[in-house]
């Protein structure tokens, strides 16, 4: 290889059949990156690659449960085996163990009463899976030149504006899954953030807005491509860019 070849940049997005994840992958891809399209069912995961092949983009299909540890590492391994590194891991995939977070379908998370086998499938999914999923990733994210994580939040996620008592999510119902899902996952964020900083990782969570999507049952007032924005800034930061950061379409958001 020539000195001179340019470094094919390798992008990894979770949950990317749909909904923020897919508008994320696109754009990826539409900035010349190599995305790999993860999705629970291969049949989707294959329809959202070739719809991104037919934009012009590079894309492939893996089928990846971040809930199931051996589809992650069989993906590390098919990484591993066709591109040698991974430069972007996108962790987009997530529940809301409601079904949808509308007010009107979230009143089973109110803590008092909330089940919790189904706290334990929300933290599975949005806390645990980007354990595994990244963690699995790490060999190949240590071989890029510039390796970058985005673990996808939520405005919920913050403890300063869900304690505000006239802030913007203060007509939502009280939630003992999702909510408290997306609080761990931001402090997960800067643990990671803290442990690779000296290997020049930039790992941040991000806060998408209220995005029409499945989770709200599209009432969300964002297009996915608006709310991806923000996770594609963050997955394409420069090497001053910042690490351990909550960030949201705006700017930063108070943890």
């Amino acid at each position: 290889m020539s000195e001179h070849t340019t470094h094919r940049k390798i992008a990894l997005v979770t949950g990317a059949n749909k909904g923020i994840g897919r508008a994320a992958a696109g754009q990826l891809a539409a900035l010349g990156m190599t995305v790999l399209v993860g999705a629970r069912d291969p049949r989707r995961g294959e329809e959202a690659a070739a719809a991104l092949r037919a934009a012009g983009g590079d894309a492939h299909a893996v089928t990846l449960d971040v809930t199931d540890a051996a589809t992650a590492s069989t993906v590390a391994a098919q990484v591993e085996e066709q591109f040698g590194h991974l430069d972007v891991l996108v962790n987009n995939a997530g529940i809301t163990g409601s079904g949808q977070v509308a007010p009107q379908d979230a009143l089973d998370q109110v803590p008092s009463s909330v089940d919790l086998d189904m706290v334990r499938s929300v933290f599975e999914t949005n806390v645990f899976g980007v354990i595994a999923v990244t963690n699995a990733m790490l060999p190949l994210l240590r071989r890029s030149p510039a390796p970058r994580i985005v673990n996808v939040s939520s405005h919920a996620g913050s403890l300063a504006i869900a304690a505000d008592p006239d802030g913007p999510l203060a007509a939502l119902p009280t939630s003992a899954a999702y909510t408290p899902s997306k609080v761990a996952l931001n402090a997960l964020t800067v643990q990671y953030a803290n442990e690779l900083r000296k290997d020049g990782f930039l790992v941040n969570a991000v806060a998408p807005g209220y995005v029409d999507t499945d989770s709200n049952d599209h009432n969300g007032y964002l297009t996915p491509a608006q709310g991806a924005a923000v996770v594609v800034r963050m997955a394409t930061l420069g090497a001053d860019g910042p690490t351990g950061g909550f960030v949201g379409e705006d700017g930063p958001v108070p943890w």
